[in-house]
């Protein structure tokens, strides 16, 4: 898409595109195998149990003696699409008691 040797400038081929110039330089850095390690006890424990987040996970995570924060454990689960089932609220459904 960016070719730094063309005629255009960095920032002229970047507006062209509608990118901002920040994404043209950002690499992604490689994921740790100790995150890949953590992120596979993650999915096996999200499996056994949908309904734990990221403090409960953290918690059965100290218990098998993985170290890791909560927060970290909350990026991890973002990265791979994981979140908790909760129960969501019905605020929108009518009370069979109730006529329209």
């Amino acid at each position: 898409m960016i070719d730094r040797n063309h005629d255009l400038t960095v920032t002229r081929q970047a507006e062209l595109l509608d990118i901002s110039r920040g994404s043209v330089y950002y690499l992604l850095r490689p994921v740790s195998q100790a995150d890949l390690a953590l992120m596979r006890s993650i999915d096996e424990l999200h499996l056994e149990r949908p309904f734990m987040g990221a403090r409960m996970l953290r918690d059965q995570l100290h218990r098998q003696g993985v170290k890791a924060g909560r927060r970290h454990i909350g990026t991890l689960m973002l990265r791979m699409g994981i979140a908790a089932l909760a129960p969501q609220p019905g605020t929108s459904k009518r009370a069979p008691g109730h006529k329209i």
